[in-house]
């Protein structure tokens, strides 16, 4: 891996990662685009894709960090409204993790690849097209334990790649109620949580093969990248969706479905 590499793929997590169109599915696809998701390097070139993810989560801590502070704040008693969105997360939390840990192995086996991805695409894509989002009244801090349970249990379809973890998440929390502005944000901060566990988990079983393949500097230029490139994407998309619905999401995926079956179809992937 070179450093054009590191920016390419930077940029892609980068983008991607709080935008409903799955990060997961566009990095799969781009490091085998780049001859870096085969053969032996693998396992590290995932890891590296699940490095950079530490740049997304720093976008995230700098844009939402009052929001941070009061959940820090409640964690010692002197935040309610922070206490009380913190216990909502570890609801939502819960059901990805487990079944995460618990068929990690099966999931990376059976669905980390290109015709997976495109099913996943085209699936969420014409669900966006078809969904009309009902208008929530729910504030973040309103949200109930059981809102919390479910948009978690929804965040579990996104360990299906392509999927996207931020498209389960804003669907179901509009689904339960939230308004958009509480979805949105319910959403990056389930992400910050989700993003963060996999990536001390990823690294912890893979961390070493990373190193040993691409050394340091590449996996930190790519974790820079995609932490501006996040933040940029994360605030045009809080103002986009404040006025407009997430159909041209739906276009989108259904798009980069297209072009991946071209791409399949003239064995360039």
């Amino acid at each position: 891996m070179n450093l054009w590499h590191a920016i390419v793929l930077g940029l892609v997590e980068g983008i991607s990662e709080f935008l409903p169109i799955s990060s997961t599915g566009h990095l799969l696809v781009v490091e085998r685009l780049l001859g870096l998701g085969t053969g032996d390097g693998k396992i590290a070139a995932d890891t590296y894709a699940v490095a950079i993810q530490l740049g997304a989560i720093l976008a995230v801590v700098g844009l939402f960090r009052a929001r941070i502070g009061s959940i820090l704040r409640g964690m010692i008693g002197r935040d309610p409204d922070g206490a009380r969105l913190l216990a909502r997360l570890i609801v939502a939390f819960l059901p990805a993790a487990v079944v995460g840990l618990a068929l990690d192995s099966t999931i990376k086996s059976h669905l980390f690849g290109p015709w997976p991805i495109v099913v996943a695409w085209a699936i969420g894509g014409a669900f966006l097209l078809w969904w009309q989002a009902p208008l929530g009244r729910t504030r973040l801090v309103d949200m109930t334990t059981r809102q919390a349970t479910i948009i978690g249990a929804a965040q579990v379809l996104a360990l299906w790649p392509g999927t996207s973890r931020s498209l389960t998440t804003i669907v179901a929390a509009l689904a339960v109620g939230l308004t958009m502005a509480a979805a949105v944000e319910f959403s990056f901060l389930l992400g910050l949580a989700t993003l963060a566990a996999a990536t001390v988990l990823d690294l912890g079983k893979h961390g070493g093969e990373m190193v040993d393949r691409f050394g340091v500097a590449t996996p930190l230029v790519g974790a820079v990248v995609a932490a501006v490139s996040a933040a940029l994407a994360v605030r045009w998309l809080v103002a986009y969706l404040r006025t407009r619905p997430l159909r041209i999401f739906g276009w989108y995926r259904l798009g980069a479905a297209l072009v991946t079956v071209l791409l399949l179809a003239t064995h360039q992937l």
